[in-house]
């Protein structure tokens, strides 16, 4: 089970929280046309490595946060709020 820290509670345990997606895709602007909505909704690339997650601390505080995770080992690096910035490390 995945330890993960909370900007606002601290240290839980995953079942607290659940996982919402990549925090690295931007939703395109409004009259970007249907093939870049089709592309954000649809075309997602699954990365190997580290790579920056929404969860969302639906059993606790209910914020969103971002954090950094290896997609082979599920390894934690970092948490930030979902304002800040996260630096990836290199694999």
């Amino acid at each position: 089970m995945h330890r993960i820290d909370c900007p606002w509670c601290g240290l839980r345990d995953e079942i607290e929280f659940a996982y919402r997606g990549d925090a690295t895709v931007r939703r395109p602007p409004a009259d970007a046309g249907i093939d870049a909505f089709y592309e954000y909704v649809y075309l997602r690339d699954n990365p190997r490595g580290w790579h920056v997650e929404w969860w969302h601390h639906a059993a606790g505080c209910r914020q969103w946060i971002k954090v950094v995770r290896h997609t082979t080992t599920h390894a934690i690096h970092a948490t930030a709020k979902a304002d800040e910035d996260m630096q990836v490390p290199r694999s």
